[in-house]
């Protein structure tokens, strides 16, 4: 019984930790080590190819090419890209007529094998990744640009915000405040864990072209900090884009994320400190390995608490605790209260990474993707 209760605190104080913990502990190392702004571009700007993947986007990519071009960055110095993956639609055409410099269209092989293809014909010394649907601040080339002119900086993200319908239950804004908050203090300290493909940017010369079963948002950061870059975390520059309203839609699109994020983390190299500084290695072991196993960790503090049930009641009140989670997760589908939708929200979100990591042992990655119900 020993054993079991020790399994027990540890499988909670793994929970507490990452969650609460880690952020607070980031918080307390981050003070007064903040990022400056970045500075205004100085001379000429640089050269950037500014690339999305696109399957099937006929009805956004016509505005994602036009607020491309419309982006305050010098339109001599600024190359349009769309990366066409397999479209049997008129995203092609409809990408040309809206301005694209170039216009790629692939046989379907996954966004990252298109984005791929993408940057080796690029003309940029940076290299910028949006999604289809996203839609960029005018500002926000600039700024991305900017931080990388910062010494030993190879990637750098922005900052997403979603639009959502009136009424929609699904509570991924209120999380990503919350990872933002926690990247932000990552930037200032090691480095950044993952990026997003909403809006990020990379040196040419720091781009690794990656299998098409991995994702560029998880995996550069992580491969360019053992090369010796760091990828960094910049806030001012913004884009939005719509979310799933639901939190079935919002399952689903995590699902088929995490399948690759644990392929990414079981067999490429990421959990391998070789190459990390001590502060980067904390972070990925911290906000990339023990988030994704929370799953794990709560079936295993599930499991123990039911077999120490009859050992005192301070296991008697830790299990009614958890199952009254459950509960409020499960109700939150006829009361739409929102601490029970947040419940609801992250008992998806906790069952996405299982599910995603059963898919993978199953099936392998996916490395092709259908439109989903919002995207990042």
């Amino acid at each position: 019984m020993i054993v079991i209760e020790v399994v027990f605190w540890i499988a909670v104080g793994l929970l507490v930790y990452t969650h609460v913990g880690y952020p607070l502990l980031l918080l307390v190392l981050s003070r007064g080590r903040r990022l400056d702004p970045a500075a205004a571009l100085a001379g000429e700007p640089p050269p950037v190819t500014l690339i999305v993947a696109a399957h099937d986007e006929e009805e956004v990519i016509e505005r994602w090419v036009s607020g491309a071009l419309a982006l305050d960055y010098p339109p001599e110095r600024l190359e349009i890209v769309v990366a066409c993956d397999g479209c049997s639609d008129g995203t092609a055409s409809r990408a040309r007529a809206a301005g694209a410099h170039r216009v790629h269209e692939l046989e379907r092989g996954g966004k990252v094998a298109a984005l791929n293809a993408a940057v080796a014909d690029a003309s940029g010394e940076v290299v910028a990744f949006s999604d289809a649907n996203a839609v960029w601040e005018p500002d926000a080339l600039r700024l991305l640009v900017a931080r990388l002119a910062s010494d030993g900086v190879g990637y750098v993200c922005g900052r997403v915000t979603f639009t959502a319908p009136a009424g929609a239950e699904n509570q991924e804004g209120l999380y990503w405040r919350y990872e933002m908050a926690v990247r932000g203090m990552e930037s200032a300290l090691g480095g950044i864990t993952a990026g997003n493909g909403a809006i990020n940017a990379v040196r040419r010369e720091a781009f690794i072209e990656l299998a098409p079963e991995r994702g560029q948002d998880i995996s550069l950061p992580f491969e360019l900090a053992k090369r010796g870059w760091r990828s960094v975390y910049e806030p001012r520059a913004r884009a939005s884009e719509p979310m799933a309203a639901t939190i079935e839609g919002e399952f689903r699109r995590k699902r088929r994320m995490m399948a690759g994020a644990w392929n990414t983390i079981l067999r490429t190299g990421l959990l391998s400190p070789r190459g990390y500084s001590p502060m980067y290695a904390l972070e990925i072991y911290s906000h990339r390995f023990l988030r994704y196993a929370t799953p794990i960790l709560h079936l295993v503090a599930l499991g123990a608490n039911i077999a120490l049930a009859g050992s005192g009641a301070i296991y008697v009140v830790t299990l009614a605790l958890q199952l009254a989670f459950l509960a409020a997760a499960l109700l939150a589908r006829v009361v739409p209260w929102r601490p029970l939708l947040l419940a609801r929200y992250y008992a998806a979100v906790t069952a996405s990474s299982a599910v995603g990591l059963w898919d993978l042992l199953r099936h392998g990655v996916p490395r092709t993707w259908e439109s989903v119900e919002g995207t990042r």
